[in-house]
C-alpha cells in the first residue's frame, strides 16, 4: 500500500468544479492559488446519442471560466478511459493549450478495445494520441504545485489518482460514501485489485479532499468532494474493518446486477483515440460502430 511520494496537504489548490447531469460526470479546473496556472480534470463532450450529434456545451462553460478568469491551461488530465462520457481534452487543447496525459496502461485499453472496434492499423496503440504517459509515482507542475500520479487500476487497467497538495481526483475508484466504489467487471477490471488501490488512496492523509468523477445519490443533492477520514469511517463498501474477501464477494455479486453504461460504445472509441472522433470514412461522415455482443 506504499504511496509512491510523499503528500504535502499545506498545499491547497483552488478547485472549481463543473457537472454534466446528462452523465452525472465532475469536470474539474483545479489552480495554483499563487500564480494564473491551472489543470482540467476530465472533461465531457456531450453527445445526444438517438441523433448522434456532438456538441461542447460542458466543454464551453470550462473554458469560459477559464478565459474569464485568465488563467493558463497546463495540463488536460484523464484519469481512465472513461465508459461513461465522451471527452472534450482536444476540444479544449486545441481553444486554451495544454498538454494531454492519462495513465500509461492505456496502452493495455487500446490493444483491448481496438480489438473490439475492428480500429485497424490506422489507430495506434501506443498511446501516441496524449502527449504524455505516467507512471505511478510521476509527477508534473502545475505553476508552483507538484502533481503526482497514483495508479489505482482496478475498474480499469489504466486507472490513476492525480495528487495536487491536499487534493486527489480519484477518478472511478471510489464514489461518495453512500455510493461505495466502483464496478470492476469490465474488460482488464479486477475487484482484487480494487480493494488494494482504494486501500492506497485511503492510506493518504486523513484530511486529504477527494473529488469524485460521478455521484449518483438517492435521497440527497449531488455532491462531489469528501476526504479520506470521512470514506475510511463511512464508505458502505470500503469502510474500516471491511477484509479484501468482503469486499470481492459483494463487488462480484453486485456487478452481476448491472446492465452496461447507456454511453460505453461510443465512448469507448472515442476516448482510447484520446478524445478524438474515429477518422472519417471514404464518404467524409464520422461513424461510431456498434459491436454487437461485445460484452455479452
Amino acid at each position: 500500500m506504499t504511496i509512491p511520494f510523499k503528500p504535502d496537504t499545506s498545499v491547497k489548490p483552488q478547485v472549481k468544479a463543473f457537472f454534466d447531469e446528462d452523465t452525472s460526470t465532475f469536470s474539474y479546473v483545479v489552480r495554483d492559488p499563487d500564480s494564473n496556472v491551472c489543470a482540467v480534470v476530465d472533461s465531457v463532450m456531450n453527445i445526444d446519442y438517438p441523433s448522434g450529434t456532438i456538441s461542447f456545451t460542458g466543454a464551453d462553460a470550462i473554458i469560459d471560466y477559464i478565459s474569464e478568469q485568465k488563467l493558463q491551461v497546463s495540463w488536460l488530465i484523464e484519469t481512465h478511459v472513461h465508459a461513461d462520457h465522451l471527452s472534450a481534452a482536444p476540444y479544449i487543447q486545441e481553444k486554451l493549450g495544454g498538454k494531454l496525459a492519462i495513465g500509461s496502461r492505456i496502452k493495455v485499453v487500446q490493444k483491448l478495445f481496438g480489438k473490439i472496434f475492428n480500429a485497424g492499423t490506422e489507430f495506434q496503440r501506443d498511446g501516441s494520441q496524449f502527449d504524455r504517459l505516467l507512471e505511478d509515482g510521476d509527477s508534473y507542475e502545475i505553476g508552483g504545485m507538484t502533481a503526482y500520479a497514483m495508479h489505482t487500476p482496478g475498474h480499469t487497467p489504466a486507472c490513476m489518482t492525480h495528487v495536487i497538495g491536499d487534493a486527489a481526483f480519484v477518478g472511478d475508484t471510489i464514489f461518495m460514501p453512500d455510493g461505495g466504489t466502483a464496478r470492476a467487471d469490465f474488460p482488464g477490471g479486477d475487484a482484487g485489485t480494487l480493494y488494494k488501490s482504494v486501500q492506497r488512496l485511503l492510506s493518504l492523509p486523513p484530511e486529504t479532499r477527494l473529488f469524485m468523477c460521478h455521484d449518483y445519490p438517492e435521497g440527497r443533492e449531488v455532491e462531489y468532494q469528501t476526504t479520506v477520514a470521512a470514506e475510511k469511517a463511512d464508505n458502505k463498501h470500503v469502510h474500516d474493518g471491511i477484509s479484501e474477501e468482503e469486499f470481492i464477494t459483494m463487488r462480484e455479486a453486485r456487478d452481476k446486477t448491472l446492465g452496461m453504461p447507456r454511453l460505453i460504445l461510443p465512448s469507448l472509441q472515442v476516448n482510447m483515440r484520446a478524445g478524438h472522433l474515429p477518422p472519417a470514412e471514404d464518404n467524409d461522415m464520422v461513424y461510431l460502430k456498434i459491436p454487437v455482443n461485445a460484452f455479452k
